[in-house]
């Protein structure tokens, strides 16, 4: 069969997401595996969401609220900005999508670093558009680079902020003047999935202060700190207009019921809020200390994941990993020949984590 598909599809790579446990244990027949390699919340959910989804099953019968009222309010509320300003998704990735749907044409641009979210690129390719991929300046994100990269074809600019996977940061000041010099017509999308992460109080934090400018469009997730990746629950604050466009192109149902309840009751529960980034900057704090006692050069961040060199093939690591039940990222699909990019886990995991690799490098004579 001649499938009659535009180039501009056929030519996407296909999101590759991190496997499941489940399926890699099956694989190589191993159980207890450590998962560090997709930025989960190893804590798991919120004890409050998860009575809130029990209590909602019987309810399954009907079908979501389509405008996600109680969620949608309870946002607007917590950011100082109207309903009409928020828009919910199925995971944040979503309204990324609607974005490009809703804003580029056949041949429109859309500025974003290298590497960054697959997503990004391929929501671009999707609507026609044309994705111009901008090299980062060491691990951070080139700013000057994608200004001159900017043309009359220029339709929005994707920004993460933290950057994943560098783990880098963009300052208040810095993004300022960044904005000075982006063009009215152009959107600039930042993507704050790993901001509750962050430590400098100096990192740009578009909700600090919503709506100053309407070109800003601000993305957050309740899959990282929030610990509900598997219920992909999104949303972004933004101009009222450009919410309308993203209402119109978005799916009728788009974020389902028991998804709408759990972020709601996440959303209140501070104190597991609280616990989450606490376990995680310790995690982080645990794991570089003890990375550069064996001699392996990590780098800052504020995410929480970070990059360590391995100064091998991290190919060969993350597969030699793997088999022994420990499942990290390589990131030489980014262009970095021998880094890992991992989460930080529960204590007997990182501590895991890190007999493998020590044991690993040892046997490679990668130690130094």
């Amino acid at each position: 069969m001649k499938l009659n598909t535009p180039e501009y599809i056929s030519s996407i790579k296909p999101y590759e997401p991190g496997r499941p446990i489940e399926a890699i244990e099956r694989e190589y027949g191993i159980k207890n595996s450590v998962k560090l390699a997709s930025n989960e919340n190893p804590l798991g959910p919120s004890p409050k969401a998860v009575a809130a989804v029990k209590s909602h099953l019987a309810g399954m019968n009907r079908y979501p609220d389509g405008s996600g009222h109680v969620l949608t309010g309870m946002l607007a509320r917590k950011y100082g900005v109207n309903p009409d300003n928020v828009v919910i998704g199925n995971g944040s990735d979503d309204i990324i999508a609607l974005l490009a749907q809703g804003f580029l044409g056949l041949g429109d641009e859309a500025l974003m670093p290298l590497p960054s979210f697959l997503m990004y690129e391929i929501s671009v390719k999707v609507s026609g558009g044309v994705p111009v991929m901008v090299p980062l300046k060491g691990l951070d994100i080139d700013l000057d680079a994608i200004l001159k990269a900017v043309t009359p074809r220029t339709t929005m600019i994707f920004l993460t902020n933290p950057n994943n996977p560098t783990g880098s940061h963009i300052t208040k000041d810095v993004l300022t003047a960044f904005m000075k010099e982006v063009p009215e017509n152009v959107l600039v999308i930042m993507d704050e999935a790993y901001i509750e992460f962050a430590r400098d109080k100096a990192i740009y934090d578009s909700l600090a202060s919503p709506l100053q400018d309407p070109r800003i469009v601000s993305l957050r997730t309740f899959s990282k700190a929030y610990g509900l990746a598997g219920f992909r629950v999104g949303y972004g604050i933004m101009d009222a207009g450009v919410a309308g466009i993203l209402h119109r192109v978005r799916q009728p149902f788009n974020v389902n019921s028991l998804a709408q309840v759990a972020a709601a009751a996440a959303l209140e529960d501070h104190e597991f809020l609280n616990q989450s980034v606490q376990t995680m900057h310790q995690g982080i704090d645990f794991l570089q200390e003890q990375l550069s006692a064996m001699g392996i050069q990590s780098f800052p961040t504020q995410g929480n994941f970070f990059l360590l060199d391995v100064r091998m093939d991290a190919g060969v690591v993350f597969q030699k990993m793997l088999e022994q039940g420990v499942i990290v990222r390589s990131m030489k699909s980014y262009g970095f020949e021998t880094y890992l990019r991992i989460s930080a886990g529960l204590e007997e995991e990182n501590r895991r984590f890190l007999f493998v690799l020590e044991q690993l490098l040892s046997q490679a004579g990668g130690m130094t």
